[in-house]
């Protein structure tokens, strides 16, 4: 460890409602970017505590435990190697490629996450990616949250990166998401308008917001509707850090296993034992927000062609619906 040159400090409070959950589980899925293996390291080498007394990763959460977690930060490597990780091309020419990026994977490199990322096996499938961005973003385009499956946008050409660029900051791209939300919606569809600014109460987390933060909208419409959740597509009229799951759990309809915006949380009528034990079995199926990026669509800045595409439901998805659908 004589690398490291500092450490960050977390601390959690377990919120009333949270379903009992292994502890290496819930803190990967409340960290931004982080491992699951990553944090089992850590509680194996005595830097995870929980109220004060150093727990192992199977250690079972309850509501109202306090959590602290000592992640040590080790300096930023000199150059971003390639790495031999597989990648599902949904697309590739010259200029461009759309990847259907797994559930788990960071995008690009960053603090706490210097290897095995998208960026990463990208480096090992090309060398051709735009040098727009800083040099741990190559060909990054836009992102999606290390927990959210799906279609991702990656330059080759510095102009093409460019061009694409502008078409997501004018909204003329096709983005369409779909997701599993807690409970039903008095309507088959809406919007949801709100600045979304940093949390007052986590900084770490993000919140809507009267007075600060940056325009937000999201639209919604319900595609299938369960005992006590719906299946939702949803278009992004803009795009902002967790903007999906801020606004949908602004309106109390906050996605499936989000462990960081409600996701895991019970709902008034799901605490009776019968109903309690099928809800405990459904978020065991999925550790993650139930979000994925469906459908992708944008012109092709080269030949000018109109390109879109779209991907299948991972299987954790497919699987929490199929269980639904039955309950």
């Amino acid at each position: 460890m004589a690398n490291i040159i500092t450490e960050k400090i977390y601390k959690f409070e377990i919120t009333d409602g949270q379903q009992r959950e292994r502890l290496d589980i819930y803190l990967a899925n409340t960290l931004e970017n982080a491992t699951r293996s990553r944090i089992q390291q850590l509680i194996k080498a005595n830097l995870v505590s929980v109220n004060g007394k150093v727990q192992k990763s199977n250690y079972q959460i309850l509501p109202k435990d306090k959590i602290s977690l000592i992640i040590p930060v080790s300096p930023r490597p000199d150059k971003i190697e390639a790495e031999d990780i597989p990648l599902e091309i949904v697309f590739e020419d010259e200029f461009l490629l759309v990847v259907n990026k797994p559930a788990g994977m960071v995008v690009h490199p960053a603090l706490g996450n210097w290897t095995g990322t998208m960026v990463h096996a990208l480096l090992h499938h090309t060398q051709g990616l735009s040098e727009v961005n800083d040099e741990d973003r190559p060909g990054i385009v836009h992102r999606l949250d290390k927990d959210t499956s799906g279609l991702l946008l990656v330059a080759k050409d510095p102009w093409v990166h460019s061009e694409l660029a502008k078409q997501f900051a004018d909204r003329t791209t096709e983005r369409e998401y779909w997701a599993i939300c807690w409970g039903r919606f008095k309507e088959s569809e809406g919007e949801v308008v709100g600045n979304i600014a940093r949390s007052k109460k986590d900084r770490k987390i993000f919140a809507v917001s009267e007075s600060e933060g940056k325009y937000c909208e999201t639209h919604f419409s319900v595609i299938e509707e369960y005992e006590f959740a719906s299946l939702i597509k949803l278009n992004l009229k803009t795009g902002r850090t967790h903007q999906i799951r801020v606004h949908m759990n602004h309106i109390n309809h906050p996605i499936f296993g989000d462990h960081i915006y409600n996701g895991r949380v019970l709902k008034a009528g799901t605490n009776l034992p019968k109903i309690h034990q099928r809800v405990s079995n459904l978020l065991s199926i999925i550790d993650r927000q139930a979000l994925h990026a469906k459908t992708l669509g944008f012109t092709h800045p080269k030949t000018g062609e109109k390109l879109i595409f779209n991907s299948e439901l991972p299987d954790d998805m497919k699987l929490l619906i199929e269980k639904l659908q039955y309950s």
